[in-house]
C-alpha cells in the first residue's frame, strides 16, 4: 500500500492489477459497442422511414392509377390530344399536360443552366474569398423564397415587362412563368456545380498553369470537364426541380389545357392540374378524381427517367476522368 501526499491530507492508493485493468477495458469496449449499435439502429430506422415513405407513395399512385386505367384505356391516355376530364365530353390525353410541363421546363432550364454554370465557374475559379462568402449565401437565399411569391412576381412584374416587347402576349403564359422558375432554380445549379468544381484537385490547375493556360482556359478546359459528373448531377436536380414546380405555374401560366410547345401561350402542367383538382370539388373515387393519380404517376416516371439519366452520366464521366 502506498500513499499520495496532498497539501491537506494523505490519500491512500490501491495498486491496479492487470486483471482489473483488463476488466475495465472490457467494460469500456462493451459500452462503446452498445452506443455504436444504438446509433446504427437509429440511422437504420431513419433510412427505413425514407424507403418506406417512397414505397408507400409508389403504392398509392399505382393502386389508384390502376383504378383509373380500368375506366380509361392506356392507349387513349397516351394518344388523345385533348385533356378535359372534368367536362361531360371527357378526354384524357396526358400529352396536353406533358407539353405544358416540357415547355415551361425548357424555358426555365435555358436560363438556369447557363447562368448557374457561369456563376459556378466565377465563384470557383475567379472570385476571392470575401466575394465568394458574400455572393454564395445571397444566391442561396433565392431558393428560400416561397414559390407562391415567385408566381405573383411573374404575373405582376415579369409579364408586363414582356408585354412591352410582345404586346399580344396573354396575361397568363408559359414564358414569364418559365423565366421566373429559371431564376429560382439558379441556386440549385450554381451551388452544386461550384462544389463539384472546387473538389477538382489543385494539381490539375497547377499543371494547366504550368503549360501556359490562362485562368479562363483552365476553368473551361480542365476544371469543368474534370467536374462534369458533379455538374451533370446539378443539371439533373435542376431538371427535376423544374418538372416538379407547382405554384409558379399555377399562378402565372393560366392552367388552361393547351397542346402546344409555344411559351407565348397559356398552358397547364401536370402539377398545376393536380393542384386544380385536389381542391376537393370532385367526389372521391370518381374518374375525374382518379386522374390526379394517373398524372402523378406520369410525373414520377418522368422524374425517374431524368434521375436515371443523371446516374448514367455520373458513372460515364467518373470513369472517363
Amino acid at each position: 500500500m502506498s500513499a499520495i501526499t496532498t497539501p491537506d491530507r494523505i490519500v491512500p492508493t490501491v495498486p491496479v492489477t492487470g486483471e482489473a485493468r483488463l476488466a475495465e477495458l472490457a467494460r469500456m469496449k462493451a459500452s462503446r459497442k452498445r452506443k455504436d449499435k444504438l446509433i446504427e439502429a437509429v440511422l437504420l430506422m431513419a433510412a427505413c422511414v425514407s424507403v418506406f415513405t417512397t414505397l408507400a407513395i409508389v403504392y398509392i399512385l399505382v393502386k389508384e392509377s390502376l383504378v383509373f386505367f380500368s375506366n380509361v384505356p392506356l392507349w387513349t391516355f397516351l394518344t388523345d390530344k385533348q385533356w378535359t376530364p372534368l367536362f361531360d365530353d371527357a378526354h384524357f390525353g396526358i400529352a396536353v399536360l406533358l407539353s405544358g410541363t416540357l415547355s415551361s421546363s425548357l424555358v426555365a432550364l435555358s436560363i438556369a443552366i447557363p447562368l448557374g454554370t457561369i456563376i459556378a465557374i466565377y465563384l470557383s475559379e475567379f472570385a476571392g474569398y470575401r466575394t465568394r462568402e458574400i455572393l454564395k449565401p445571397v444566391l442561396e437565399l433565392l431558393s428560400g423564397i416561397p414559390t407562391i411569391i415567385y408566381g405573383f412576381f411573374a404575373l405582376l412584374v415579369v409579364t408586363p415587362l414582356i408585354q412591352q416587347i410582345y404586346p399580344g402576349l396573354p396575361t397568363f403564359n408559359i414564358l414569364s412563368a418559365g423565366i421566373v422558375m429559371g431564376i429560382m432554380i439558379i441556386p440549385y445549379v450554381s451551388s452544386l456545380s461550384e462544389d463539384a468544381m472546387r473538389a477538382v484537385p489543385m494539381s490539375l490547375r497547377e499543371g494547366a498553369y504550368a503549360m501556359g493556360s490562362t485562368r479562363f482556359q483552365t476553368a473551361t478546359r480542365v476544371v469543368v470537364p474534370a467536374a462534369f459528373s458533379g455538374i451533370a448531377s446539378a443539371y439533373i436536380l435542376g431538371i427535376s426541380r423544374a418538372v416538379g414546380e407547382t405554384m409558379i405555374l399555377a399562378v402565372a401560366a393560366g392552367m388552361q389545357p393547351n397542346l402546344t410547345l409555344n411559351p407565348l401561350e397559356p398552358a397547364a402542367t401536370i402539377t398545376s392540374y393536380i393542384v386544380q383538382v385536389a381542391l376537393g370539388d370532385l367526389p372521391h373515387g370518381s374518374v375525374g378524381y382518379q386522374t390526379i393519380f394517373a398524372a402523378g404517376l406520369t410525373l414520377m416516371l418522368l422524374t425517374l427517367m431524368f434521375n436515371l439519366l443523371g446516374y448514367w452520366l455520373r458513372r460515364k464521366f467518373r470513369e472517363a476522368y
